[in-house]
C-alpha cells in the first residue's frame, strides 16, 4: 500500500510542476498580448482623431507650376487633434512614387489645430498634359487628390 501512495505522490508532484510551468508560460504570453493591444489601441485612437481634407481646387492653375516644377496643395485639419505640420509626418505619393522633397507652411498660427490650413509643396515634379493623382497620408488618414494638367 505504501508503494502505491508513493507513486501517486510522485505523479501528483509532477503534475503540479507541469501545471505551474504551463501557467507561467501562459501568464507571460497574456502580458505580451496585453501590451501589444495597448500599443495598438493608442495608434488607433490617434488615427480616429486625425482627419484632413485637401481643399485645393483641382481646376486651379495654382496646383501645378510647370515653370518652377512644383505641386502645391492646401490641406485643412478637420479632425479633433492638433497635428504636426512637419514634412516628415506627411507622406506624399505622386503618380505612385513616394516623394521626400516636401515642404510645409502653416498658413496661420503656430500649430496645425483643427480648422487650420497647411500649404504642402513638392518640388522637382514634371507632369505631362494628362490626369494626375496625389495621395497624402497623415497618421493613417489618406486623402486622394486628382487633377488634370494642360489642355482640357
Amino acid at each position: 500500500m505504501a508503494i502505491v501512495s508513493s507513486e501517486t505522490l510522485i505523479l501528483f508532484i509532477a503534475t503540479v510542476l507541469v501545471a505551474g510551468s504551463v501557467a507561467g508560460a501562459l501568464t507571460g504570453g497574456v502580458n505580451q498580448l496585453s501590451s501589444a493591444v495597448g500599443d495598438r489601441s493608442g495608434d488607433v485612437s490617434e488615427e480616429i482623431r486625425t482627419d484632413v481634407e485637401i481643399i485645393s481646387d483641382p481646376g486651379s492653375s495654382a496646383v501645378y507650376d510647370d515653370t518652377n516644377s512644383t505641386v502645391t496643395l492646401l490641406v485643412k485639419n478637420t479632425g479633433s487633434t492638433t497635428l504636426a505640420a512637419d514634412p516628415g509626418d506627411i507622406d506624399v505619393i505622386i503618380e505612385g512614387v513616394y516623394r521626400t522633397n516636401v515642404s510645409t507652411e502653416l498658413i496661420a498660427g503656430t500649430e496645425w489645430r483643427s480648422g487650420d490650413v497647411v500649404r504642402v509643396t513638392v518640388t522637382n515634379i514634371t507632369f505631362s498634359d494628362t490626369d494626375h493623382r496625389i495621395v497624402l497620408d497623415i497618421n493613417g488618414n489618406s486623402e486622394t487628390f486628382e487633377f488634370r494638367t494642360g489642355g482640357a
